[in-house]
C-alpha cells in the first residue's frame, strides 16, 4: 500500500502523537492489529501466515497472559535465553518511566530514533482508517516491526489486557503461557474467575503447548477445557526452582522461573544448565519487591492478590517488622481488598497525591482504611516527595505500593528523570 510521506516527527512529537490515541479508549480486537501487520512494510520480520489470518514471526514466540507475574515470567525468560546467547525481543506492558522499556532487543531498550521513525510510518499508514488502531494496536506494531528490523530469534510477548482479543494474540506462538488468574479489569474481562480464565485461555492455539501456574479449580478447569478443544498438550507447573538464586525476591518468583523454564523448554529452545543460573541470577526488573535502598522497598502491586502475595512476601523479607506504607491506587481498582491485603504489614500510612488522572483521591483511601479494623493512622501529602520525606523520619522501613503506574512516577522521583507522561511533554 503506497502511503503519501508526512514529515518525520522527532521522538516527542511522536510520542505526543501515540499517546494521543488513547481518546480511542480500549478496544479488543483482533481485525485493526492484522490489517495494521499485514499492511506494514516489512524488511522479512513477519509475515501473514498462509492460510492462517494469524501473523507469524520468522523466530520462536512465547506468548504470556495471565493476571499477576506475567512480567516477571517474561523477564526470566529473556533473561535466561540471552544468557544461552539468544537474540531476544522482549514486549512488556506498563511501562514504569521510558516508553522504551516496552520493546527491547537483547536487553536493550528500542532506541528513541527506531520510535520516531516506527511511529511516523504508522501514523501515515493509518490516517485515514476507521475504526482507527489504538495505542496499544500502535505499540505492538512497532514492537513487532522492530523485532523484525532486528531479526530476533526469540520473541517474549506480554499481553496488555486479557489474551483472547488483546493484540498480541495476532501473532501465531510456539507455547501460550499463563501465569496465576484472578479477579482484575472485571469491566473488560468478566466478573467471574471463570470468565476472566476464558479471556486469558484464548491465547491458547491449536496443537500449541500450554505451560500454566498453579490456578485456582475455577480457572484451571477453563484452561483444561480450551487446551481440549485446542488438542494443545497441558503442562501445570506445580513445582519451584531451587537450584539457584533467583535475582528477583520472595517465594513466589521461584515458582515463576520453575515456569520461565517450563515454557522455553515447551518452545523447544535448547537451554543449558548454567544459562538457567547465569539468567536467573542476571535478571533485573523495576517494582517488583525491588530494594531501593537500605530500609526502601518498592513494589507495583496492583490488585488484591497481588497485595497478598506482596504482604506475604514483605513477611519472608522483614518478619514481624511492619511497614511505613506509602500508598496510591488507580480508581478503577478493588480499593478495599487491597488495603485489607495490606493492612496487617502496615504500621502507619502515607497517602500521596499522584499525578496520574486514573489515581484514587487519597481522601478516599483514607475513608477505606480507616473502616478497616483496627483502623490505621493515615496522613494524605500534596506530593510524593512530601511522603517519602515523612516516611524516612520514621523508624520502620518502608514499602511503597499499589500501582505500577505510582510505581514508575516513584522511581522517576528518586532518579531525578521525568516521570513517563512527562516524556513527550513539548
Amino acid at each position: 500500500m503506497n502511503v503519501a510521506p508526512r514529515t518525520r516527527l522527532n521522538y516527542k512529537q511522536a510520542l505526543a502523537w501515540l499517546y494521543g490515541l488513547q481518546r480511542f479508549g480500549i478496544k479488543l480486537g483482533l481485525e485493526n492489529i492484522r490489517r495494521l501487520l499485514d499492511e506494514l512494510p516489512r524488511s522479512g520480520g513477519f509475515q501473514a501466515a498462509v492460510g492462517d489470518l494469524e501473523i507469524a514471526l520468522h523466530c520462536k514466540v512465547i506468548h504470556v497472559a495471565g493476571t499477576n507475574g506475567k512480567g516477571s515470567v517474561c523477564a526470566m525468560i529473556d533473561s535466561i535465553c540471552r544468557a544461552q546467547g539468544y537474540r531476544t525481543g522482549l514486549f512488556i506492558s506498563p511501562h514504569l518511566v521510558t516508553f522504551r522499556e516496552r520493546i527491547r532487543v537483547k536487553g536493550k531498550m528500542i532506541s528513541e530514533e527506531a520510535v520516531a521513525d516506527g511511529l511516523t510510518m504508522i501514523r501515515d499508514l493509518i490516517a485515514d482508517w476507521d475504526p482507527h488502531p489504538t495505542f496499544f494496536e500502535v505499540t505492538t506494531a512497532l514492537a513487532l516491526k522492530h523485532f523484525g528490523d532486528e531479526k530476533i530469534d526469540i520473541a517474549i510477548l506480554e499481553t496488555g489486557l486479557g489474551g483472547r482479543l488483546d493484540a498480541t494474540n495476532a501473532v501465531q506462538s510456539d507455547v501460550s503461557v499463563i501465569t496465576p488468574i484472578g479477579l482484575d479489569h472485571e469491566m473488560w474481562l468478566g466478573n467471574t474467575l471463570a470468565q476472566i480464565a476464558g479471556e486469558k485461555a484464548g491465547i491458547i492455539k491449536p496443537g500449541v503447548p500450554v505451560v500454566s501456574a498453579p490456578q485456582q479449580p475455577q480457572a484451571e478447569e477453563v484452561i483444561r477445557a480450551r487446551a481440549a478443544e485446542c488438542r494443545s498438550p497441558v503442562q501445570f507447573v506445580n513445582e519451584t526452582y531451587h537450584a539457584s538464586p533467583v535475582a528477583l525476591r520472595g517465594e513466589y518468583q521461584k515458582q515463576n522461573a520453575a515456569i520461565a523454564i517450563a515454557a522455553v523448554q515447551a518452545a523447544n529452545i535448547q537451554l543449558g544448565e548454567k544459562a538457567i543460573v547465569r539468567g536467573l541470577a542476571a535478571i533485573e526488573w523495576p517494582a517488583r519487591f525491588q530494594k531501593w535502598d537500605e530500609r526502601t522497598i518498592i513494589d507495583g502491586a496492583h490488585n488484591p492478590n497481588a497485595a497478598r502475595i506482596l504482604a506475604q512476601t514483605w513477611r519472608e523479607v522483614f518478619g514481624d517488622q511492619k511497614a511505613t506504607l506509602v500508598l496510591a491506587v488507580l480508581s478503577d481498582k478493588d480499593l478495599r481488598d487491597i488495603c485489607e491485603a495490606l493492612a496487617p504489614i502496615a504500621e502507619s500510612v502515607l497517602l500521596p497525591k499522584i499525578r496520574s488522572e486514573r489515581g484514587a483521591a487519597p481522601e478516599e483511601l483514607s475513608k477505606v482504611l480507616s473502616d478497616i479494623t483496627p483502623p490505621l493512622s493515615c496522613s494524605i501529602t500534596s506530593t510524593i516527595g512530601d511522603a517519602l520525606m515523612l516516611a524516612r523520619a520514621k523508624p520502620n522501613p518502608i514499602l511503597i505500593t499499589g500501582s505500577l503506574h505510582f510505581a514508575g512516577e516513584v522511581l522517576a522521583h528518586l532518579r531525578g528523570e521525568p516521570a513517563a507522561f512527562e516524556e513527550c511533554a513539548q
